[in-house]
């Protein structure tokens, strides 16, 4: 026992020695060399004032820190890495000082002794871990970026801090929306949502920080359940607050990418009844109409979209193949299967339904001249054609000679 007994005072010896090795260096300026010397006592459970050895360890990393600080204020070359995570291991050993400090000793009283003065100059520093990750990141250090924004972000409920008024923060918005972007586009989807969460209580960042939630949860689903969860979201959401157009957008983008038209279907037509002047709710409900061939419901709903929006080309347009469809359809329908021809009563029904689809095309020939948005020089064309207007006919094949063939 005597031996294990001295073994174990030596070790004790050992340790406190590392830190007086360490306050030397210290002293003599010799930064790094203190705090590897340093280290292995802080962890020790033979290190007996662990309360000290973490504070030395704070006092070396501020000197770091303010050694490169003063650099930067002298207009002399700054290693920006160096200054930055010396005041972040600073505060992160004032932190671990603080655990030891409040704990009572041998004798069961509790001295505090080192509180406040680490409360008080890391309250006075703590706006350099935001300064810092903006340093950070105009040196393309994201990783650096983040990791002094995410110390900014927690020193905020840093129990140095308990006893303290930090006041309002108004720093702490962008610190917490820019680490969960950073995050994010680096795919560190867990970090993401975590700060795009606590994003979600500023009210100036809350529809980004809700809208990258959203994307988080669509770009990390693994399956189908993942997937219907991420809709009854949007759902949900939309249903609180119609009036935004991003959950409106975003369900539009998951439907299209579902391709079942059936599916967007059912959704573009509830829209509509939802909010009656929603041109795209019209167009899309239209859109899928047409898909099914069934051309009265989606002549109807890209016409009420073209009354919304009367500039808008591509539902004119669609209209207007819409109605020249249901014409070809009923020209089918109405043809006699023996004579393969139409009574002159029959013939009109159609070319009255050919005649509305050439005032739709001829408004999207006037909103699309050159046809870059719509290719619907063929489609009227073939209406001419039918209706036996040969000198519209003509007019078309000047601008594209390969209607004559």
């Amino acid at each position: 026992m005597m031996a294990l007994m001295a073994v174990a005072a030596t070790t004790a010896f050992a340790q406190d020695n590392l830190v007086k090795e360490a306050k030397s260096l210290f002293s003599a300026g010799k930064l790094d060399e203190a705090a590897a010397k340093l280290t292995p006592a802080l962890t020790s459970a033979e290190t007996k004032d662990k309360a000290a050895a973490w504070n030395l360890m704070s006092d070396i990393k501020y000197k770091i820190y303010n050694d490169e600080f003063q650099k930067r204020v002298l207009g002399k070359q700054v290693d920006t890495d160096r200054m930055v995570n010396g005041l972040i291991e600073a505060f992160k050993a004032a932190e671990e000082c603080e655990k030891y400090d409040i704990q009572p000793n041998e004798k069961g009283k509790v001295k505090i002794r080192f509180h406040k003065t680490n409360a008080t100059r890391y309250l006075q520093e703590r706006q350099w871990l935001y300064n810092g990750g903006v340093m950070q990141y105009q040196d393309k250090n994201n990783a650096g970026a983040m990791k002094a924004w995410g110390a900014y972000i927690e020193s905020a409920k840093s129990p140095l801090f308990h006893d303290m008024n930090l006041g309002v923060d108004s720093l702490l918005p962008d610190a917490t929306y820019n680490t969960a972007l950073l995050a994010y586009q680096q795919k560190d989807y867990e970090t993401a949502k975590k700060y795009a969460e606590l994003a979600t209580s500023f009210p100036d960042k809350q529809d980004d920080a809700i809208n990258m939630k959203l994307f988080i949860q669509k770009e990390t689903a693994q399956n189908k359940a993942d997937s219907v969860a991420y809709l009854n979201e949007l759902k949900r959401l939309h249903a609180a607050d119609p009036a935004k157009e991003q959950y409106f957008n975003l369900m539009q983008d998951y439907y299209a990418h579902a391709n079942d038209n059936a599916a967007m279907k059912e959704w573009a037509k509830a829209e509509t009844k939802i909010d009656a002047n929603n041109k795209m709710a019209w167009a899309l409900y239209g859109e899928a109409e047409m898909n099914d061939e069934n051309w009265d419901p989606a002549i109807e709903a890209f016409k009420k979209a073209a009354e919304l929006d009367p500039t808008w080309i591509p539902v004119v347009f669609n209209t207007g193949v819409c109605l020249n469809s249901k014409a070809i359809a009923l020209n089918d329908a109405l043809m006699d299967k023996k004579t393969m021809a139409l009574t002159k009563e029959n013939s009109e029904k159609v070319k009255d339904v050919l005649r509305e689809a050439k005032i739709y095309l001829e408004k999207t020939r006037e909103l699309d001249p050159e046809h870059e948005s719509t290719h619907w020089v063929y489609p009227l064309y073939r209406i001419y054609y039918s209706l036996g207007d040969k000198a519209k006919m003509a007019e078309l094949e000047a601008i594209d000679p390969s209607l004559k063939d």
